[in-house]
């Protein structure tokens, strides 16, 4: 794949070059893993939005529950300050 260069001004630079080096990347590798990352992410909020509408729909959530027994119940948190 061919490359290209991007201008940052340095702040920027610096900060990508301390990202990358914290995750023992080079900045290509970094960003080239930060836009994977955004790319799911941006994948993940449209699958949500889709699921929203859907169970929106009359019997969609009374369909769900008979094929899959339902929700799980709600874990009780039983954990204590100290």
């Amino acid at each position: 794949m061919a490359e290209t260069t991007v201008k940052v001004d340095t702040d920027t630079r610096d900060t990508l070059q301390g990202l990358a080096a914290a995750e023992g990347l080079s900045v290509k590798a970094y960003l080239a893993k930060l836009a994977g990352e955004k790319q799911q992410e941006r994948a993940l909020r449209t699958a949500t939005a889709a699921f929203r509408r859907a169970i929106r729909e009359p019997g969609v959530m009374d369909a769900f529950d008979a094929e899959f027994g339902g929700l799980p119940p709600v874990a009780q948190d039983t954990s204590r300050a100290a």
